[in-house]
């Protein structure tokens, strides 16, 4: 086989790309201990945020005051410094001495200040002064604003300030502030004097804080993280085994119950649970024993009454066996006791099946039958009672006749009690017995044309005793347990018995037997609601059957 390449291993890598909203999707809805910890870092991670970039913009605006303040201080000082030495100067309109005096001056105002930039600009000048201007090497006037010359220019005693941009020829800009304020003299004149201070070393210092801010509030998010984890399993720990327990107890194992530590309240639920788990284990057993009780009785009876039934079973055929000697209404009676003795050996037969049921005692009897021809043996046997009752069982097997391991007893009971229960509830209408199959099942489905049922009374129609019309009198001698009996023969052979049921459409039963295995699959080859146009074609039907009788009501 050969290798995957670079790109197969780099396709499989974005399809697991992909796929990770997906699996966060599912591990943020399955886990309360992911939810909890990323909640917590969401707002942890909020609040550093927050605090961080408030204590950044405090401290970024407490560095810049303190540094403007040391600044404007520092430019007074040497202002006042220079304007000492204009006073106490006498020049005398003498040039070289003039340019002497403004050489001092720079020189004074460069050790005043602190500052190795600044600049003496003049304003206007007497006609011996000089008349140029006089700066310190590296000082760009150009980043003197018009705004900040023409404020100084206006307004002689007062100190103005601006942020500006430093540029130097080895290294980037850094940020600074501009200072100004005028000098005069009567002998030399009016100058604007500036002095330029770099903040480099304060947005140093403030990149530092900053740096460790974040830094603190990345450790302290991990931190918080690892904290976080921690209480969650120490809190979701105990609520995953109360739950694991729970699922347990749900699945039948009664004794199992949690281990309670401690005071709090964790082990309050615990004790309370433990509780909860002993009263239902003890109601459980209490249940079971009158439920093995309730079917030992049942089973007891009915072989204690197989006995006496047995004699009045015979007393019966011999009684009824003479009725034509016996006065119609005699005779009469005879016939009405030998149906009623066969209806109570029926019921009995019955009674011991579920007692059978409930105690786990069936077997399977497996042999190889096609239900094709296991339906047409029944329908064959039930045809004179669909006569009588007025109605014409078709039989549609396009598969199924294959043999398939089944018990044929149990399954033939299965379908003559569907079909008894088409004929007497078909109201006299067809009754199609559909026969498929597939790879994994065979399926027989009784489709009749009745009233139909109830939503409510298709969810019942499998209890036993039950009956849709409680008013209604069995006429074809059921008991009341068939339908219970039949949901029990198809589980046991591992398949299934599903009804269908409208009211003015009729009833659908399907019954679904696994080929092998005892498995199913996704679906039963006889469809549980039924295809009308193919039930009309079986039928030899081009319109709908009426299910309402003549002038529009309710057939009974």
């Amino acid at each position: 086989m050969p290798a995957p390449s670079a790109t197969t291993a780099a396709a499989a890598d974005w399809r697991d790309w992909r796929e990770w909203p997906q699996q966060l999707t599912g591990l943020w809805q399955r886990s309360l201990r992911f939810r909890t910890i990323i909640v917590t870092l969401a707002l942890t991670m909020l609040a550093i945020l927050v605090a961080g970039v408030w204590m950044s913009i405090v401290i970024q605006n407490d560095l810049f005051d303190s540094r403007k303040d040391q600044v404007l201080s520092s430019a007074l000082r040497a202002t006042q410094s220079a304007q000492q030495i204009f006073d106490s100067a006498d020049v005398q309109g003498d040039l070289f001495t003039t340019q002497q005096l403004l050489n001092t001056v720079g020189e004074e105002i460069a050790r005043q200040s602190a500052s190795d930039m600044w600049a003496l600009l003049r304003v206007d000048a007497t006609p011996s002064a000089v008349s140029t201007d006089v700066s310190s090497p590296g000082f760009d006037q150009s980043i003197l604003s018009d705004s900040l010359r023409e404020s100084v220019r206006s307004m002689p005693g007062s100190q103005w300030w601006q942020s500006v941009a430093l540029s130097w020829p080895d290294r980037p800009s850094s940020p600074g502030i501009a200072v100004g304020q005028q000098l005069s003299t009567p002998d030399v004149g009016t100058f604007e004097i500036y002095l330029a201070y770099d903040l480099d070393t304060t947005n140093e210092t403030l990149q530092f804080v900053q740096r460790t801010l974040w830094i603190a509030g990345v450790a302290l998010l991990v931190l918080i993280g690892v904290i976080a984890w921690f209480v969650v399993r120490s809190v979701a720990k105990p609520i995953a085994e109360a739950a694991d327990t729970s699922a347990r107890l749900a699945a039948g194992d009664l004794h199992v119950r949690l281990e309670v530590r401690g005071e709090d309240e964790l082990a309050t639920l615990g004790r309370s649970f433990n509780a909860m788990g002993d009263s239902i284990e003890a109601q459980i057993k209490r249940l079971a024993e009158l439920s093995q009780v309730q079917q030992r009785f049942v089973s007891d009876v009915s072989h204690e009454l197989r006995t006496p039934l047995t004699t009045i079973r015979l007393g019966a055929d011999m009684v009824n066996d003479r009725r034509d000697d016996f006065d119609p209404s005699t005779a009469r009676a005879a016939e009405l006791l030998h149906t009623q003795v066969q209806r109570f050996e029926t019921l009995l037969d019955d009674l011991l099946e579920i007692s059978r049921y409930d105690a786990g005692s069936v077997q399977l009897e497996l042999e190889p039958t096609s239900l094709a021809h296991l339906a047409e043996d029944v329908i064959e046997s039930m045809a004179q009672l669909a006569e009588q009752r007025g109605s014409d069982v078709r039989l549609v097997a396009p598969g199924g006749y294959s043999p398939v391991d089944m018990d044929p007893r149990r399954v033939r009971r299965i379908v003559r009690n569907l079909l008894g229960n088409a004929i007497e509830h078909g109201e006299g209408r067809p009754i199609v017995v559909t026969v498929d199959s597939d790879q994994q099942a065979v399926a027989l489905g009784v489709r009749d044309y009745g009233l139909g049922m109830a939503p409510d009374d298709v969810e019942r129609v499998f209890d036993r005793f039950w009956r849709a019309d409680p008013s209604r009198k069995r006429t074809i001698g059921g008991t009341g347990l068939g339908l219970s009996i039949a949901l029990g023969d198809a589980r046991l052979h591992g398949g299934t018995l599903a009804v269908w049921s409208e009211l003015g459409r009729g009833t659908n039963f399907v019954l679904t037997l696994p080929r092998r295995d005892g498995r199913l699959g996704a679906g039963s080859p006889v469809p549980l609601e039924p295809d009308s146009a193919a039930a009309l074609d079986a039928l030899g039907h081009t319109q709908p059957i009426d299910v309402l009788g003549p002038g529009g009501e309710e057939a009974r």
